[in-house]
């Protein structure tokens, strides 16, 4: 019989969102065989709505309600690719408020499903028409954005703004950088991560630079739609969801000066993907895709012997009805 106190175990929950954050800090040795250096994956698909944006939803809620710009029982409302959307579900549903999530029909359907199991009104908005099933484009993501506007004036709703409100920067500031430079003992020489909104990487990053200004930051971009790198956008209809929405201005990331850029190909995400999946043990999306793409470029070229640390963004059980995984 175990020894009760055990510090392993966390105390009793009163809530779903006492389980947010403080995920595990994985060496991926196995994928870095035959590199020179290491990669440390940090689990964020392991929170409770299977992807890191469940710290931001928190953090976000949290300060609107410090700041008094939450009434009880007022409805909430966000653009979101899912993730985001299901962070807030999970917040909303637990302390009583109406949760509209507003998303483009371009991403997988199992996140609109788990956001209406979870008790959010989903809205799925109509693609583009030049927009390409299943690849969601910044047209797609206008549209969408327009539709949010409508639902938050006419329902006098607040409104999240994952793109522009600081909590989601404060998120991974306070929490996940910490906690990588806690776990790792502070030996990490890179950060990459896919841009969203910018959050996790401006976060992060300057959590680590306080710790250490040597340890570098790269921002990764999809292949062909490298805007914040300053090139001409080729191929605005990339796969990678959840991010490389061609928006050069990106609010979270004002004042973080990257060290550098990747760009990963959409190939490149998914075989990284599928190798994540089958010489780990785990079990990512597009975006962890290509953040492990990026590190293994890291360790071929200037990161050479260092270790890099990534996120794995959310589940790959969002995206069992797309390409990503080998149908039989």
């Amino acid at each position: 019989m175990r020894k009760q106190g055990n510090s392993r175990y966390q105390p009793l929950l009163s809530s779903i969102t006492g389980a947010i954050g403080q995920t595990p800090l994985l060496e991926l040795q196995r994928l870095t065989k035959t590199c020179e250096g290491r990669i440390l994956a940090k689990l964020e698909y392991l929170n409770p709505g299977f992807s890191k944006k469940d710290r931001i939803a928190l953090q976000i809620m949290d300060d609107a309600e410090k700041a008094g710009e939450l009434s009880p029982g007022q409805t909430v409302v966000e653009l979101t690719s899912g993730n985001t959307g299901t962070g807030l579900a999970i917040v909303c549903t637990t302390r009583g408020y109406p949760f509209v999530a507003v998303m483009s029909k371009g991403n997988s359907m199992e996140r609109a499903q788990m956001m209406t199991a979870l008790g959010a009104e989903v809205i799925l908005v109509d693609q583009d028409p030049s927009s390409i099933p299943g690849e969601v484009s910044g047209s797609d993501l206008e549209l969408v954005e327009i539709k949010t506007a409508e639902i938050t004036h006419k329902r006098k709703a607040f409104r999240a703004n994952q793109f522009t409100n600081r909590s989601a920067f404060m998120a991974h500031y306070q929490q996940t950088g910490p906690e990588i430079l806690e776990q790792s003992h502070g030996k990490i020489t890179a950060f990459c991560d896919f841009v969203g909104t910018g959050g996790t990487f401006a976060g992060c990053l300057k959590a680590f630079k306080e710790f250490n200004p040597q340890i570098l930051g790269f921002l990764v971009e999809p292949e062909g739609a490298s805007i914040l790198h300053g090139d001409s956008v080729t191929k605005a209809n990339h796969r990678i969801q959840g991010g490389g929405y061609i928006r050069p201005n990106l609010p979270l990331l004002e004042g973080c000066l990257a060290d550098g850029y990747i760009q990963v190909s959409d190939n490149e995400a998914i075989q990284a993907a599928r190798r994540l999946a089958l010489e780990e043990g785990v079990f990512g999306g597009f975006s962890s895709g290509a953040n492990v793409a990026a590190a293994l470029q890291l360790l071929r070229g200037p990161c050479r012997g260092g270790t890099v640390a990534i996120c794995i963004c959310d589940s790959g059980l969002k995206y069992l009805s797309t390409d990503l995984w080998p149908k039989r």
